[in-house]
């Protein structure tokens, strides 16, 4: 059965998209909670590239998981599977998997499709306190690009 590949090209914009947004958000984490808290345009952009960071990451993800067989009807579809699936695989550790990708994928849906209720403290929160769950996953993709083999995957180029 011939591998198909993971996309380096894919991954690294996708990976690009996640640092862009990573970089945003530390400056914006930098404020106070209070300055945070008075300035709408810094929550608005604070909840706009954690949205970004969240989906690039579930993209990458998507992207790998796809890369592994399954039996029909048993591979991973929502982005809670997906998270799940990269701790399975080893592309991150089971810990990570449950403790922060879960997480991030419950989060990202939430995101998505209840807004209206994301407040600013709990977006000062992530800022604060989880920015480092984002890099580290960023850490795990570039070393599944550094040694695709140890993943059991391929890659190209394309």
């Amino acid at each position: 059965m011939t591998k198909v590949p993971i996309s380096k090209t894919k991954i690294e914009t996708k990976l690009a998209t996640i640092r862009d947004a990573l970089m945003e958000l530390e400056l914006i984490a930098k404020l106070n909670k209070t300055d945070f808290s008075k300035d709408k345009m810094k929550f608005v952009a604070s909840e706009h590239f954690l949205r970004r960071a969240l989906e690039a990451i579930f993209d990458i993800s998507g992207h790998i998981i796809s890369r592994f067989p399954y039996m029909p009807g048993k591979r991973p579809t929502t982005y809670k599977e997906i998270a799940t699936a990269m701790g399975e695989k080893g592309i991150v550790s089971q810990e990570f998997a449950k403790n922060s990708l879960l997480k991030m994928a419950g989060y990202r849906n939430r995101m998505v499709h209840y807004y209206d209720e994301i407040s600013k403290e709990e977006l000062y929160g992530i800022l604060k306190n989880k920015l480092d769950d984002i890099d580290m996953f960023a850490q795990k993709i570039v070393t599944l690009l550094e040694n695709p083999k140890k993943y059991n995957l391929e890659i190209s180029d394309l």
